[in-house]
């Protein structure tokens, strides 16, 4: 996450503790399709979640703290969303969904894909096939949970 000062490390752990949690990850800030529709879906819809028992909704990107918060203040994302910046893919290849994206310039990156997490135990995880957009999005994830209930 971006301060003043730089990036500072989030453990993951503590920070999906105790929290019914919905992470979305994708292949990076500014991209189309993660600035077209996977961030903006997601920003349309917070509330929704919360009052489905979301917690805590956070984006994962293989991007820098500063990128992320650029991002995330282009879409007035305003707090309401974490903005997780994995600038050296760590959690992302803990998570086992790098992908390299080298002959497309762009280092390794995350995959798209959405993840349900209760008190740091993953339920559900809907990862994309390249290049599609669907099972991740926030619409995608809202059917899930009301599904799920």
């Amino acid at each position: 996450m971006a301060t003043p000062e730089g990036g500072s490390d989030v453990d993951p752990t503590e920070l999906f503790a105790g929290k019914n949690v919905l992470l979305f990850s994708l292949p990076g800030a500014f991209t189309p399709t993660c600035s077209k529709k996977h961030l903006p879906g997601f920003v349309a819809r917070v509330d929704e979640f919360r009052a489905q028992g979301v917690d805590l909704v956070a984006c994962l990107s293989v991007n820098d703290a500063w990128v992320m918060q650029a991002w995330a203040d282009a879409h007035q994302v305003d707090g309401r969303i974490v903005m997780l910046a994995d600038g050296s893919a760590l959690f992302t290849r803990a998570l086992g969904i790098d992908s390299d994206k080298t002959k497309d310039h762009m280092g390794v990156r995350a995959r798209r894909g959405a993840f349900h997490i209760k008190d740091n135990v993953v339920d559900t995880v809907e990862l994309e096939e390249p290049g599609q957009f669907g099972v991740s999005s926030a619409d995608a994830c809202m059917t899930r949970l009301k599904r799920a209930e």
